[in-house]
C-alpha cells in the first residue's frame, strides 16, 4: 500500500476539518491512488484449474483470456474464518501493490427468490458479526467490495419484516466499512438495467443506507450490455437526487460481450466484456463474476452447483459460443 506523503497528509488534513466542523462525513481515502492497479488472483477457479490441467486444449485459453485478468473473489459462509480469510486475500494484494476485489455474500436467506444460490448467515445477529470481522480483516489497506449482489433486487418473495431487516443489515454493514476499513469503498448491489425501474431501485438503495457507502454496483453475475447499464445507472444516480445526494457506480463486465439473451442463469451463446479498468461509463468496469463459474443448476450449467468452476462454459465464453 503507498503511503501519502506528509505534504498530501496535511493537504488532505487541512480537507477534512473543515468537514468535520461543518458536522459532514469526511469521504474515505482514495484505494486507487493507493495503489499500482488491480490485483490477479493466483489462486482463483480458473488459474487453479489451468494449472491442474496444463495438458488440456482448452488450459492456455482460459489461463490467458480470464485466470490472467484482475477479478473479485467472493466471500461467504463457505469462508471459514471470515477475518482470517479476507485478511489473507488483501494482505496479498497488499505485499504486492495492488488493490483487490470482494464480494460479500452471506446475507440471511440471500438469493431468497431466485434460490440458485441460497444460504448465508443463520441469523441477523450472525450477520452483523459476519461483517463485522469482514471490514476489520481489511483494516487500513486499500481495498474494493461490492456488498451483497441481489439483496435489493426483487423483494416479491419477501415480507415486509424480512425487507426491513435486510435493509438495516445493509446500512450497518456499510458502517463498519466507514469505521473499520477507511481505505475501502465499498458499493450496494443495484441489480441491473432489465430488473427494477430506477426510481424504486434509487428508494431501495436510500433505505439501505447507500447514502453512507462509496457507490453502487450493477449487473453483478448478469449479462446486459455495458451500455444498458451505463444508462441504467446515470438514470439510478440521478433518482438519488431526490435525496439530496447523488453517487458513483460500477459494473461488472465479466459476462456482457454479447449481451443479454433475457436468461440469467447459465445462458448459452454469452462472451467476456471489457477487462477490468477505470472508467468505460461508470466509474471502474470491473469482473465481479469469475467468468467459467456456474450461476446454478440451469442452462449450460445443467447439474452443476452456484460457483463451480466449468471448463467448457468458461472456453465458450472466450469465443461467445
Amino acid at each position: 500500500m503507498r503511503r501519502p506523503t506528509l505534504t498530501g497528509a496535511l493537504a488532505t488534513l487541512a480537507m477534512l476539518v473543515p468537514a468535520v466542523l461543518l458536522g459532514a462525513p469526511a469521504a474515505h481515502a482514495d484505494p486507487i491512488s493507493q495503489t499500482s492497479g488491480f490485483y490477479v488472483n493466483p489462486n482463483s477457479s480458473p488459474a487453479a484449474w489451468a494449472a491442474a490441467n496444463p495438458g488440456d486444449g482448452r488450459a492456455a485459453a482460459i489461463r490467458t483470456a480470464i485466470a490472467q485478468k484482475p477479478m473479485a473473489s467472493w466471500f461467504g459462509n463457505w469462508s471459514g474464518d471470515i477475518s482470517g480469510a479476507v485478511g489473507r486475500y488483501v494482505g496479498a494484494a497488499d505485499a504486492v501493490d495492488k488493490l483487490p476485489l470482494l464480494v460479500a455474500y452471506n446475507l440471511p436467506g440471500r438469493d431468497a427468490c431466485g434460490g440458485h444460490s441460497g444460504g448465508g448467515a443463520g441469523s441477523v445477529a450472525a450477520y452483523d458479526a459476519w461483517i463485522a470481522s469482514f471490514a476489520a480483516a481489511i483494516g487500513n489497506r486499500p481495498a474494493v467490495v461490492i456488498l451483497e449482489p441481489d439483496s435489493l433486487g426483487d423483494f416479491n418473495c419477501m415480507s415486509q419484516t424480512q425487507i426491513n431487516e435486510r435493509a438495516g443489515m445493509l446500512s450497518r454493514a456499510l458502517g463498519q466499512f466507514r469505521s473499520r476499513a477507511p481505505h475501502t469503498w465499498a458499493y450496494l448491489d443495484a441489480g441491473n438495467s432489465g430488473w427494477v425501474d430506477a426510481a424504486t431501485m434509487a428508494q431501495r438503495l436510500n433505505t439501505a443506507g447507500v447514502s453512507g457507502a462509496h457507490g453502487f454496483a450493477l449487473n453483478v453475475s448478469n449479462y446486459f450490455t455495458t451500455g444498458e447499464n451505463s444508462n441504467y445507472g446515470n438514470r439510478v444516480a440521478n433518482e438519488l437526487r431526490r435525496f439530496g445526494y447523488s453517487k458513483p457506480f460500477v459494473i461488472d463486465t465479466s459476462r456482457n460481450g454479447n449481451g443479454s439473451n433475457g436468461q440469467w442463469c447459465n445462458p448459452s451463446g454469452r462472451r467476456l466484456g471489457t477487462p477490468t479498468q477505470m472508467g468505460g461509463g461508470a466509474e471502474m468496469l470491473l469482473w465481479l463474476k469469475t467468468p467459467g463459474e456456474s450461476d446454478g443448476n440451469c442452462g449450460v450449467g445443467g447439474g452443476s452447483s452456484a460457483g463451480q468452476f466449468l471448463p467448457e462454459v468458461a472456453y465458450k465464453m472466450i469465443y461467445g459460443y
